[in-house]
């Protein structure tokens, strides 16, 4: 069993990997959430000290307060337009490239930089790598009105889906229900393991007051898996199938 440290080390390699492997001048880079991702923007920001000339999107507030302590420049997408790499964690990953996001519930703002960028890789240390998505509960992240109401609609769709009785609940913190960087609940659906990741997250947007779910199909093109002894290993997960259609070059899939 790995100790904190050890994730922290795993976490770390696969950050710095990345920022080696990947990350080249005058880039736009979409810069994504959660403890491996800002292990990337610490790497980045020490890449920047030493004269490297990029600039980045953040996926969340916390992401952007980070960049700006480590001095990684940032812009905006209607500056940028388009970028030429995110580089993002995730809560799970399966071998082909599926994963489950949203545990910092940064799900939307992370779907919207990946869209926008021509390239996506996924960072995650060796315990993040699952053979079947579902014992992290899938985010699903709703507006605050009638959420009650859109919890049963989901709760139908995934029974329909042979997902029956999943348990789903609204994420609280503090007493309070918690609230997005855009200012909506998250729904949390412990699935235990899910059959089907490209029907659901096909299908669940469809219903009126979701706003995102954290299945992200298809999107990935490589992941960089971090080990506690420091090396990570790079796999290529571009044909993986997506169960949306997209701007990009995952649009072809």
């Amino acid at each position: 069993m790995q100790s904190g440290n050890d994730h922290d080390r795993a976490k770390r390699a696969a950050a710095r990997c990345a920022v080696e492997t990947y990350v080249l001048d005058g880039m736009k880079l979409g810069l994504g959430s959660g403890t491996t991702s800002h292990w990337f923007v610490r790497a980045l920001g020490e890449a920047v000290a030493r004269g490297l000339d990029v600039v980045g999107v953040p996926t969340s507030t916390a992401t952007r307060d980070l960049a700006l302590e480590v001095g990684v420049p940032l812009t905006t997408l209607v500056e940028a337009v388009r970028l030429d790499l995110a580089i993002d964690g995730a809560d799970e990953i399966d071998p082909q490239g599926a994963m489950i996001k949203g545990g910092g519930a940064c799900l939307l703002w992370e779907r919207i930089v990946a869209d926008a960028a021509d390239r996506m890789v996924a960072v995650v240390d060796e315990g993040k790598l699952v053979p079947t998505l579902g014992a992290f509960p899938l985010p699903i992240e709703v507006i605050p009105y009638e959420w009650e109401s859109t919890r049963r609609s989901i709760a139908r769709l995934l029974e329909k889906l042979g997902q029956p009785a999943a348990e789903l609940s609204l994420r609280i913190r503090d007493g309070a229900p918690v609230v997005t960087d855009s200012g909506n609940y998250l729904i949390d659906a412990d699935l235990k393991s899910i059959i089907d990741p490209l029907a659901i997250d096909g299908r669940l947007n469809w219903i009126p007051g979701v706003v995102e779910n954290g299945l992200f199909t298809g999107i990935a093109d490589e992941m960089v898996i971090g080990r506690a002894d420091g090396t990570c290993e790079v796999r290529d997960c571009s044909r993986a199938l997506t169960a949306r259609p997209s701007t990009t070059p995952r649009g072809d899939r």
